[in-house]
């Protein structure tokens, strides 16, 4: 659900070199063995003794939370993960289920904590898994901050056989990133996909997100793999069940101009009286589209505050 994943095929034309955006808190590196595979951790200390739980988006990778971060208060402790096949964590032989990312996060706080709540942001992906989670296990989701992340239209049955076919094709032929000649090359598609994003931000996202190869071309950590299709259809009345068992005090945030914010109006809509709705802080960020921590951490980082704060 990033809706700045580079596409296969784009051509830009190259910027002058920008400078790149320096962390005002620098994070702790380290890896962790979660279910046989090597994730990439990233831990920004402070006085809190238990960490918010960041989770990312599609395409995304645990360092671009660096902004948020970086407006929030010292005291707080923050800790990101790189989901599998994202970033610097391993990928995985075989492709991409999405139950599997709920049972990494269940194995990272059972290693951090066996039993305690945590208080867990998610981002466009990373906020349905949040929200899938939080109804699953809703003992160990204290707070939950869902930015942008309500999931997908429920496509008609029929279309099924087409998606099938299509997977089998992908498959076959593989699937495959863009690279790009140069890091100012791609910081310009960036900045055309997310033209209210500041370029010394976008210059850290590109080096967070790619790395230059052997060739000198630049190159995207993540595994190609997660461009194919799900063969299974989305089954939102699934996730709306999983939902409606959320008891944790949550806040969603959509942009303004994002192209995800209908399916927050349908998803408070769809709710049934009496259900977790009612524990439900909407808030939506003006002049922002799908990115809000990308274009707007400053502001971004005072709701999530405010609300664990109350």
């Amino acid at each position: 659900m990033n809706s700045s994943r580079p596409r296969s095929g784009v051509r830009a034309v190259t910027p002058t070199v920008t400078a790149v955006y320096v962390p005002r808190r620098v994070p702790q590196l380290t890896t962790v063995l979660l279910r046989d595979l090597q994730h990439q951790l990233y831990l920004w200390p402070g006085a809190d003794p238990q960490p918010i739980v960041l989770l990312h988006g599609w395409g995304d990778s645990a360092a671009t939370w660096q902004f948020l971060v970086d407006h929030a208060s010292d005291s707080r402790s923050w800790l990101a993960l790189d989901l599998r096949g994202f970033g610097r964590t391993q990928h995985v032989q075989g492709g991409y289920w999405f139950p599997d990312y709920l049972g990494d996060l269940d194995a990272l706080l059972d290693s951090l904590s066996p039993s305690g709540p945590f208080d867990i942001v998610g981002h466009s992906m990373g906020g349905n898994i949040a929200m899938l989670y939080a109804g699953v296990r809703p003992q160990r989701v204290r707070r939950l901050v869902n930015l942008d992340g309500f999931g997908l239209e429920q496509p008609p049955a029929e279309e099924a056989p087409r998606r099938y076919a299509q997977w089998l094709d992908q498959l076959k032929h593989g699937t495959r990133y863009a690279s790009y000649e140069s890091y100012e090359q791609f910081v310009s598609l960036l900045a055309r996909r997310n033209p209210r994003t500041p370029l010394d931000r976008l210059a850290f996202i590109a080096r967070a997100w790619a790395y230059e190869s052997e060739s000198g071309r630049i190159e995207l950590r993540a595994d190609p793999a997660h461009r194919r299709v799900n063969p299974v259809l989305y089954q939102r009345d699934q996730a709306l069940a999983c939902w409606r068992s959320i008891s944790a005090p949550s806040l969603y945030v959509t942009g303004a101009l994002s192209e995800h914010k209908p399916y927050l109006e349908r998803y408070i809509s769809s709710q049934a009286p009496g259900s977790q709705a009612a524990n439900v802080v909407v808030k939506t960020l003006h002049d922002t589209g799908h990115m809000l921590h990308h274009e707007r951490p400053r502001e971004l980082a005072a709701l999530v505050e405010d609300f664990l704060n109350a």
